[in-house]
């Protein structure tokens, strides 16, 4: 089986992914919101969080990625919801304080893809 096409990076993500997350950010609007996930490629708004299914070959990868992601969410100090299984995982961010989305779940959705990249 071949490895699927990467697709490069867009600038937009890369200026996301180099933000780092702040304490008490604000709500995003539905309008800014949509305009974030056009950048965010597979991710999806749910109610008041957004998410992304990423697959993998085998256990051994899906764990590799959840411990570079772990180290991303300490570094951030903004923690996913995390739905780990053999050849999957399921990444949600919400921020619960703000009661929904804000910028720093839209930054760290940008440096997971870049875990990918």
């Amino acid at each position: 089986m071949s490895e699927p096409t990467r697709v490069p990076p867009s600038s937009m993500l890369l200026a996301l992914a180099a933000m780092s997350c702040r304490d008490g950010a604000p709500q995003l609007g539905s309008d800014e919101l949509a305009r974030h996930l056009e950048t965010l490629t597979g991710w999806q708004h749910k109610g008041d969080r957004i998410e992304k299914t990423y697959s993998f070959a085998n256990y051994y990868e899906t764990l590799a990625f959840v411990n570079a992601l772990a180290w991303i969410a300490h570094r951030e100090d903004h923690h996913p919801d995390l739905g780990v299984h053999y050849n999957h995982c399921v990444v949600t961010y919400s921020t619960h304080s703000a009661g929904g989305v804000t910028l720093n779940d839209v930054i760290c959705a940008a440096k997971t893809e870049q875990l990918r990249a």
